[in-house]
């Protein structure tokens, strides 16, 4: 034990110097700036599930959602649900589109947007409706419910900029105008543009726009699709017969939902048989640099996330539609700040 002992205080001022070559030994280290580093993580806030709807004896199938002044709207088989995004208390369900002496069921219910005062819920029974986001009266219709009139169903609408973009069968996306759609407007709508979304066939497709550009998951081309809306603009009239293509990157996972917030990319993905939430920084992801901030595939190790068809956010909390698990998942993205002494 002596000589252990004497060997290691031999060692002291070797070990002195070493440390003042990493620290500097320098008066002013402590007073120098440490290095921070954003940290994200999600946790479990609360879910949404049939039992709120209601008596609770219904079912909850969610397909895309949207929110809008503190109301979160879920597309639920065939019928709309309404929820307060804040308290998540179930609002209303809307069974079916009224305009007048007018009255068509709600059926198949794939996708929901909302849009200066407006609600636009697509279906799979190939139409469009348009109602009163206050009142949820009847505007207009888009599509007759036939197949090759007007749509070959509606798989997702996202509605910004006075653009709507309908995704309908295979690889087509239907451009029009806001402006079109009116109390008096005819459901046979032409598109003022038509884009291509390389690969899809019958699959539920998630939407956003960002930074001048509509954004598509598309799961079948295993790719996110980049649209330039002023493109689309300049090229609208030769669209129709050979429609745009879009600027994509080879990528590994499909991306099955996709939503915007200030700061982040928020997507959901397909790899194998696990289903991930990741957050890409914005500008990261509009330059096509995949390199994910936030990767998970459960919340801390429990509740995998299943098939998430759909996000929406409200401040710092994410809905995301879990197909696999009918439920409306709510996480709140937590943010640790470390600092670390250069």
């Amino acid at each position: 034990m002596e000589l252990t002992y004497k060997t290691i205080m031999n060692k002291i001022p070797f070990l002195l110097l070493l440390l003042c070559l990493f620290t500097n030994c320098s008066k002013d280290a402590a007073s120098e700036e440490p290095t921070t580093y954003d940290y994200f993580y999600p946790t479990d806030e609360a879910s949404i599930t049939a039992a709120q709807i209601g008596n609770g004896t219904g079912t909850l199938d969610p397909k895309g959602i949207a929110i809008a002044n503190e109301k979160l709207y879920v597309a639920n088989g065939n019928v709309l649900e309404i929820f307060n995004a804040v308290t998540l208390a179930h609002i209303k369900t809307i069974t079916e589109y009224k305009k007048g002496t007018t009255t068509i069921p709600l059926t198949e219910i794939t996708s929901v947007a909302v849009d200066n005062g407006r609600i636009y819920i697509g279906s799979r029974e190939s139409r469009l409706f348009v109602i009163d986001e206050i009142t949820n009266a009847g505007i207009s219709t888009i599509g007759n419910g036939q197949w090759w009139q007007t749509f070959v169903h509606v798989f997702d609408v996202v509605v910004k900029d006075g653009l709507v973009f309908v995704k309908e069968k295979e690889t087509s996306i239907k451009v029009f105008e806001t402006s079109q759609i009116t109390e008096t407007s005819d459901w046979k709508l032409n598109p003022i543009a038509k884009l291509n979304t390389l690969e899809g066939f019958d699959q539920i497709y998630s939407m956003d726009v960002e930074a001048g550009n509509l954004v598509v998951a598309g799961r079948d081309a295993k790719s996110y699709l980049y649209y330039d809306i002023a493109a689309i603009k300049a090229n609208a009239a030769t669209s129709l017969t050979e429609p745009i293509k879009p600027v994509s990157s080879t990528f590994i996972a499909k991306p099955t939902a996709i939503n915007f917030s200030k700061d982040f990319a928020v997507t959901a993905e397909n790899s194998g048989s696990g289903n991930y939430l990741r957050l890409y920084p914005k500008a990261d992801f509009m330059a096509r640099n995949y390199s994910a901030s936030v990767n998970v595939s459960d919340i801390m190790g429990q509740n995998p996330f299943g098939s998430i068809v759909g996000i929406a956010q409200l401040n710092d909390r994410l809905f995301l539609s879990d197909n696999t698990n009918k439920t409306i998942r709510v996480i709140k993205l937590n943010k640790s700040t470390i600092a670390e002494q250069d």
